[in-house]
């Protein structure tokens, strides 16, 4: 399992983690019952708190996206591609529902959001 970490991003770690293992599991790299690495190891290979692992592992696990087996470690769920992407294009609405809420609240048209929407674009494609 393949992992990067960033320290300067303003994404919180356990979220980094659970958005790549999410994306794994979409996009087939990490396959229905393979076993993800311990807690402590992914902690010690990453150098991070093996709390921020677990916290990660547990939304996932919340999520339905892993399944913890005490004992035995956390195994990707069987669950299918298409769910996946229906999961994550909830949480994608979600948050897109929680920017316009703020925006709401500060008044903003909603050519202005558009703007900002756009700005925002422009800079994600650069």
């Amino acid at each position: 399992m393949e992992l990067q970490i960033s320290t300067t991003s303003m994404v919180p770690i356990y979220e980094q983690i659970a958005n790549q293992i999410r994306k794994q599991i979409a996009n087939g790299s990490l396959a229905s019952g393979e076993l993800l690495p311990s807690v402590r190891t992914c902690a010690k290979n990453h150098h991070i708190s093996a709390l921020t692992v677990k916290k990660a592992y547990d939304l996932l696990e919340s999520e339905g996206f892993v399944q913890s087996v005490h004992g035995k470690g956390t195994y990707v769920s069987s669950i299918s591609p298409n769910l996946v992407e229906e999961e994550m294009q909830k949480q994608l609405e979600n948050a897109f529902d929680l920017a316009f809420t703020k925006a709401k609240t500060m008044n903003y048209t909603r050519d202005q959001i558009l703007e900002l929407v756009n700005t925002l674009l422009e800079d994600y494609d650069a």
